[in-house]
């Protein structure tokens, strides 16, 4: 594994297979919490905290006890519980320190627990085989790529609000063109690096 590994591993997680705008998982926090740019950071270093450690917990117990027990079977017990478990740690620490922010979150911030953003990367490294740093260098990259996308979204969606946009077009199906069209941006990303 060298430097080239990481750095490749990295892009493409955080720009080339971004996991919203490419993969279209975690869309229902990108959604439903991009109106302000303040829950939108919020939210994303929520998903940053709980993807990145997630990962590497996830990854441990992968290696540590569940193969050597051939039990492998149980990684979707397992993975899910580590996650509900950080989201619950992490919860409990905005509700006490940053208790307006744990309020504009509202449903969204549980919802993290089932995120299939995150579920997805602690599967996706265990089918890659990746080594430990390879893991967390791959789930900061999806949790950094989820960060940016979340942020172009809204600053787009705060600036369309003062647009003259039709009525019936306000809102959601607004943000479902907003979505496409980024979409369709990041797909000029395929073949950065050759990767």
């Amino acid at each position: 594994m060298d430097q080239v590994s990481l750095f490749g591993i990295f892009i493409s997680a955080l720009l080339i297979n971004n996991i919203i705008l490419m993969r279209f998982l975690g869309l229902c926090s990108f959604f439903g919490v991009s109106r302000q740019m303040e829950v939108s950071l919020g939210m994303s270093m929520a998903v940053i905290f709980v993807m990145t450690i997630s990962s590497a917990v996830t990854w441990i117990f992968y290696h540590v006890f569940l193969l050597p027990l051939n039990v492998e079977f149980l990684k979707i017990s397992t993975f899910i519980l580590v996650i509900a478990s950080l989201v619950q740690l992490e919860e409990l620490f905005l509700k006490r320190h940053i208790p307006h922010l744990y309020r504009s979150l509202g449903i969204y911030l549980p919802l993290v627990t089932t995120n299939c953003a995150i579920l997805a990367v602690a599967f996706l490294h265990v089918d890659y085989n990746y080594a430990f740093i390879q893991t967390v260098i791959y789930a900061l990259g999806v949790s950094l790529g989820y960060t940016v996308a979340i942020m172009l979204f809204t600053g787009i969606r705060i600036r369309l609000e003062s647009a003259p946009i039709p009525e019936p077009l306000k809102g959601y199906p607004t943000a479902f063109f907003i979505a496409a069209l980024m979409s369709l941006a990041f797909l000029g990303f395929k073949g950065l690096f050759g990767l």
